[in-house]
């Protein structure tokens, strides 16, 4: 019998991988203009040799910018600078997705001529943005209305697209991490009394409705998603996450995903007290490729 190891070949979703170790997406903030550039290329090439690359959190729109210097999927000069990229990467027989992403409340208004960011409900996370001009103090965003959340699923097909145009192997749905996704799900950021907040069903529907308009460009064994379960960054909570995320899970065993990427709790959320969410509970609900991140 054949042992095991991190070098051994997988399958994930529609690639045969030849080996185990995946890229994390990890933000550089190395594109002042917003543009994937040659420092970028030189970067991912240097890990082409990772069985799986998940590039950097890449935002849909400008309205999704909440950090300095940070590459976009939403024009023609940013699908063409990602080609130098995918590229590259490929010139080494890498694979590679990209994270689409919005951050939501976690944005400042310097990004945006003062105009604020936009949340499920108008609940300003604690602690500081990071802008172009140093920390700052996060704003009260402002909530979206029915119409802009459906602008914003349209903005990730489009952004869906444009990686497909730029030669990306496949995309992953950034859904963790405190950002807008993430702010949806959890009760503790989303206290809409419409049909996106209250119950489980309703908090998922974004989520839902962002991935049936990726699948609509890639087939769903090139789409990853990433969920974080447990940690509290960006001042994220819920009353009740292990509820939550297996109710997530079992509800991505409906689609042929590549992977689900699950970020766990950090050592310090569990010491305060955080209701963290039991991997074997995770898994026991989900079916699929699961990756996992601790941090």
């Amino acid at each position: 019998m054949m042992n095991t190891t991190v070098l051994s070949p997988i399958k994930i979703g529609a690639y045969t991988l030849p080996n185990r170790v995946v890229m994390a997406p990890l933000t550089r903030m190395r594109s002042p203009d917003g543009v994937a550039n040659e420092l970028m290329a030189m970067y991912y090439t240097q890990r082409a040799s990772a069985g799986l690359i998940v590039s950097e959190a890449t935002p849909i729109s400008p309205q999704g910018i909440g950090y300095p210097a940070i590459p976009c999927i939403y024009n023609a000069a940013q699908i063409e600078g990602w080609k130098k990229v995918t590229s590259a990467v490929h010139a080494k027989n890498g694979h590679i997705f990209l994270q689409l992403w919005h951050v939501g409340r976690i944005s400042h208004p310097d990004y945006h001529e003062g105009a604020l960011p936009v949340a499920p409900s108008a609940i300003a996370p604690k602690g500081k943005a990071i802008t172009p001009t140093g920390m700052k103090p996060f704003v009260t965003p402002r909530d979206l209305s029915v119409a802009e959340i459906q602008e914003i699923v349209e903005h990730y097909r489009q952004a869906a697209e444009n990686a497909l145009a730029a030669g990306f192997d496949g995309v992953a749905i950034h859904a963790a991490n405190g950002y807008l996704i993430d702010q949806f799900l959890r009760d503790g950021s989303n206290q809409r009394t419409d049909n996106d907040g209250g119950c489980l069903e309703n908090r998922t529907r974004f989520l839902w409705q962002i991935a049936e308009a990726v699948f609509s460009v890639w087939d769903a064994d090139r789409v990853g998603v990433r969920l974080a379960l447990s940690g509290t960054f960006n001042d994220m909570t819920d009353s009740v996450p292990e509820d939550l995320f297996v109710y997530v899970l079992k509800q991505l065993n409906n689609f042929d995903l590549a992977y689900v990427h699950v970020v766990d709790a950090l050592e310090s959320d569990i010491r305060h007290g955080t209701k963290v969410v039991d991997l074997a509970v995770l898994r026991a609900a989900y079916h699929g490729r699961l990756i996992v991140w601790w941090l």
